[in-house]
């Protein structure tokens, strides 16, 4: 039975409440085939993200695809797996810890902070039934894509819509749709190049990889291609670099058709040829490391600038729950959220008197 017919999520009598929901890719539950080959077939199926008629990708994916791929992404999710898990996942968590123990700082009402992966678990239906047991009234969404994409930032709309169906009474929701060019989002992005550059000195070039995308979505409208394009350039004049000093690139193709160019990989041989030792490498379109930036950049893409030729390169990594970047998504969030009655500073003298105006519904629907 579903919740709208079966079970009661709000109390007449009860104190309203306000919600974040922190959205991102997701992750297998474990490094094996069979974990990578069920969270691959929901990831993979979302017509979003594959933009083929279903009967013909349902060939390609369930005959090919699923009996292949698993057991070679569970090679690589192995590579990175630590004691605590996903790294995905791990950063993720204690993104939202730091932002709870942020806004509660911030804020005079309580907020419930929750977080939910787009595919895997922990899953966005599981975060929204969490913050619904917190009678969250007021909720604002927060996809952990800086750059906007109907792959990524647009599949958490969906599976926010889609947990929401069965729920006799929505809460009001807001939605962050992109951060691409935010100020504090460029400014801990330059930050961490800095302090890596201190760390560890600074390379001939800085190579900024992205995901890619098929070029047919960007020929459709979507978006990212330029976002991505924003960001770099700003990043690049934060750190003051010449056109020679950086270049942009966009890892992670798939299949045989045309993605976004340069791809990373040829990217980095062309480099190398070209005389190119020593290079830094970030990826600013991630918002945690995961299998991508671990991976795929730090090992895949490092031993293929050798094998060309070229001597050292260095990822640095993604801004994760770094100081600046949890401080920036908390101003974010607290922009989003301004005009909402938690937000006030008078928020006690309001809250006592919805309470008893709650009290006072609640005797009268008993009575009725």
């Amino acid at each position: 039975m579903s919740r709208f017919l079966g079970e009661k999520n709000y109390d007449h009598a009860s104190e309203d409440s306000l919600g974040v929901l922190l959205i991102n890719l997701g992750t297998p539950d474990a490094p094996t085939p069979r974990a990578v080959r069920r969270y691959l077939a929901e990831f993979l199926w979302d017509r979003r993200v594959i933009e083929v008629p279903r009967p013909i990708w349902w060939l390609i994916l369930h005959l090919i695809i699923l009996r292949v791929r698993p057991r070679r992404s569970a090679e690589a999710y192995a590579k990175v797996w630590t004691d605590e898990g996903s790294p995905l996942l791990t950063w993720s968590s204690k993104q939202r810890k730091s932002l709870q123990k942020l806004l509660d700082a911030a804020l005079p009402a309580p907020v419930h902070v929750a977080l939910g992966m787009r595919y895997g678990n922990p899953s966005v239906a599981q975060a929204i039934a969490e913050l619904q047991a917190q009678r969250v009234r007021r909720l604002l969404v927060l996809p952990m894509y800086p750059q906007y994409s109907a792959t990524t930032t647009a599949t958490a709309f969906d599976a926010v819509s889609q947990a929401l169906r069965d729920y006799r009474w929505v809460p009001e929701i807001r939605f962050i749709g992109q951060y691409h060019d935010e100020a504090g989002y460029v400014g801990a992005l330059a930050a961490s190049v800095r302090e890596h550059w201190a760390a560890h000195g600074r390379g001939e070039h800085l190579v900024m990889s992205f995901h890619g995308l098929p070029k047919r979505y960007l020929l459709a409208g979507d978006p990212y291609h330029c976002q991505c394009q924003k960001t770099g350039r700003l990043l690049a004049e934060a750190l003051f670099l010449d056109a020679d000093d950086w270049s942009l690139s966009f890892q992670s193709r798939v299949g045989r058709e045309e993605w976004l160019r340069p791809y990373t990989d040829e990217h980095l041989k062309k480099l190398a040829t070209a005389g190119r030792q020593r290079l830094d490498v970030i990826c600013p379109g991630f918002s945690a490391d995961c299998l991508e930036t671990l991976e795929e950049i730090e090992m895949q893409n490092e031993e293929i600038f050798r094998e060309a030729g070229g001597k050292q390169l260095r990822y640095i990594p993604a801004l994760n729950a770094r100081r600046d970047h949890m401080n920036f998504l908390t101003q974010l969030v607290l922009r989003h959220l301004q005009g909402w009655p938690e937000t006030s500073p008078a928020w006690d003298t309001e809250a006592t008197a919805r309470a008893r105006e709650a009290t006072a519904a609640r005797a009268t629907v008993a009575g009725a």
